[in-house]
């Protein structure tokens, strides 16, 4: 008994020397979070639309999308919502929101006052189809490609050098060159 007492510090300091070592790689993301739906089929999933027509996974098939997780009661939202708005006038993305639990009328607000980036959203109240997704929190981005598999997933707030390396580039590759 002794003798693990001795070593449990010497254990604790390997153990988190191990820890540093991964964490200082190079490509290492602290932010980013593993998603076991990367290249799977997005979940089936209809929702009612936040003004007029829903939308559903198959409404999705034929094209890559982008699919983001907001809502009016989440700060970093707001401060992603710029983003988006540049992303949807500037280079046309394929932009689709899912107001994930929230009221309607708050969302309603929210884009009104902030613009809408979204060619259409989908009220998740109940949070069932953020739950499908994996969402752990809002915003979340998604891409889909033409089949409506994800490719992508983005947690946290967009940044600008996100959308320049990561996001534009993939959209390239899905649309078969162009954005």
């Amino acid at each position: 008994m002794r003798k693990l007492i001795y070593a449990l510090p010497a254990l604790l300091f390997a153990g988190l020397a191990f820890y540093f070592v991964l964490a200082l790689q190079p490509d290492y993301d602290p932010h980013a979070l593993p998603s076991v739906m990367i290249d799977k089929e997005a979940p089936a999933f209809s929702l009612t639309g936040l003004n007029g027509a829903g939308i559903s996974r198959d409404g999705f098939k034929g094209g890559p999308v982008v699919i983001n997780f907001f809502a009016s009661w989440c700060v970093p939202c707001r401060e992603e919502h710029p983003l988006l708005m540049r992303l949807a006038e500037k280079e046309h993305i394929p932009l689709y929101g899912i107001d994930y639990k929230d009221t309607p009328e708050a969302a309603r607000r929210l884009l009104g006052e902030f613009g809408n980036p979204f060619r259409a959203v989908g009220v998740d109240a109940d949070g069932r189809a953020g739950l499908d997704f994996g969402v752990y929190g809002v915003p979340e981005t998604y891409v889909l490609d033409g089949s409506g598999h994800i490719r992508k997933k983005f947690t946290g707030p967009l940044t600008a050098r996100q959308v320049e390396q990561e996001l534009l580039p993939i959209l390239r590759q899905l649309s078969g060159g162009a954005s």
